[in-house]
């Protein structure tokens, strides 16, 4: 792994969206100003978070068993086992890893967890999604952009503003992925949960965390010029492609696999 130097102060005042979905997961790797914001969120968000989770672990799954062995990382989050790497080194050993994410707290646990297969490699920047062209930048470095490339934004996009243009900063990235390639990507939505949605944005507000759950309809465009794997973009405990299917539970968040053609 690259060690990168860190750009920021870890900052234990404030509530980050990564050390919540930390504590979501079940994790420890957290303070109490997260802990607090996720003990008011309705429990349904916990469930989610881990349906959301295991989402990763089954479309990761299924792209390495099918010949993709490069993957970027964008928005990893505190590392919680098993990570994205050790599910496709489990089935490409010499498959090659590159993490992002902003918050250097993750930095920290990155260089200590997301230790990769003998065969394989993995990489981490302390980068900000807002910048894609500094995250592609030192992409390229590692990974091979002549090949195909599995794009990864899991529980990312709704915490990008509309002002801040998701769906262009995701096009940028999009469009620096070699033909074969795919997008990965999971967002939050309250479309099942009409009824929490008060709750949950209050709570992050409050946290000081900018929240934007979108629509299906809102998060379609972020699949745009791409081809939708089956079975389309559905909601996480709906998308499977092998072995049993997950419980048809409600969920909170929209997620699709799509090639780049």
């Amino acid at each position: 792994m690259t060690e990168q130097p860190s750009e920021h102060r870890i900052d234990t005042s404030r509530p980050h969206p990564a050390r919540v979905y930390d504590w979501l997961l079940g994790g420890k790797d957290h303070y109490p100003v997260d802990r607090a914001v996720g003990e008011q969120l309705p429990p349904e968000a916990r469930h989610n978070a881990l349906r959301n989770r295991a989402f990763m672990h089954r479309a990761a799954a299924w792209l390495a068993g099918n010949g993709v062995d490069q993957f970027l990382d964008i928005g990893t989050g505190i590392p919680t086992e098993p990570n994205l790497h050790q599910i496709v080194q489990g089935i490409v050993p010499s498959a090659r890893v590159a993490y992002a994410d902003i918050d250097p707290i993750v930095l920290r646990h990155a260089e200590a967890l997301l230790v990769s297969s003998p065969e394989g490699a993995t990489d981490y920047i302390e980068a900000d999604v807002r910048r894609p062209e500094g995250i592609l930048d030192h992409a390229r470095t590692f990974l091979d952009f002549s090949r195909p490339v599995a794009l990864s934004m899991i529980a990312l996009m709704h915490f990008i503003g509309d002002d801040e243009d998701p769906y262009g900063l995701t096009r940028t990235l999009v469009d620096a992925l070699p033909r074969g390639s795919y997008l990965v990507l999971s967002h939050g939505t309250t479309d099942e949960h009409p009824h929490l949605v008060k709750s949950v944005t209050d709570t992050y507000r409050r946290g000081a965390i900018p929240l934007r759950m979108r629509t299906r309809a809102e998060v379609e465009p972020f699949f745009a010029g791409l081809e939708l794997v089956d079975p389309g973009l559905v909601t996480a405990t709906r998308w499977y492609r092998s072995g049993p299917a997950p419980a048809e539970e409600l969920s909170g968040f929209y997620v699709g696999v799509a090639r780049v053609m």
